[in-house]
């Protein structure tokens, strides 16, 4: 179990930590809770940065790391999206559309890279890709933050677009320059 594996387990771990926090809030005011949870949130992203940083320089990519980092990713981002639908007292409400589309597209590049592995090919992330996951962290950050300015509020709109668009895009993306693995 080496220091990228340790950070992707903890980003795991932060999970449920993150959504007791941002539901719950017990004993404490319910924007308070948000802030915390929004922390929460962003030190588990940040984990996913630099456990990819760390396992490429030193040379420490397994098998493992392979399977449970994007697992850890999608676990995170879909739980806040999913808990963001439930809560009441947004400012900008994400539509359960988008949270849909975003889930749709992950089930199905996931599957798409679980063909193609069967055919020993690497489908590598692409900059739509990591565009998208981006887009994605951001968006969620203001909608966590709850921030009623109007400045935030367009910001946060502007991100829900963004999002599913790049979304469709990288879905796209990936199908289009991976379709052999279709024809096996």
């Amino acid at each position: 179990m080496n220091l990228p594996n340790k950070l992707t387990l903890l980003r795991v771990v932060m999970i449920p930590v993150f959504l007791v926090v941002f539901m719950c809030h017990p004993g404490i005011d319910r924007q308070l809770a948000r802030y915390i949870a929004t922390g929460i949130f962003c030190l588990a992203s940040l984990t996913d940065a630099l456990d990819g940083y760390i396992a490429r320089k030193y040379d420490l990519v397994t098998n493992f790391g392979k399977f449970m980092d994007p697992l850890a990713d999608k676990l995170l981002v879909c739980s806040a999206m999913i808990a963001l639908i439930g809560a009441g007292d947004a400012h900008v409400v994400l539509p359960s559309w988008v949270v849909i589309i975003i889930i749709a597209r992950e089930f199905i590049i996931t599957g798409f890279r679980t063909l193609a592995a069967e055919q020993n090919v690497v489908i590598a992330a692409s900059k739509w890709g990591k565009a998208k996951t981006i887009s994605q962290m951001l968006m969620l950050i203001l909608l966590l933050l709850n921030i009623g300015h109007a400045v935030f509020t367009y910001a946060a709109t502007g991100l829900i677009a963004l999002s599913a668009a790049l979304t469709v895009v990288s879905a796209c993306d990936y199908i289009i320059k991976n379709r052999g693995v279709l024809k096996e």
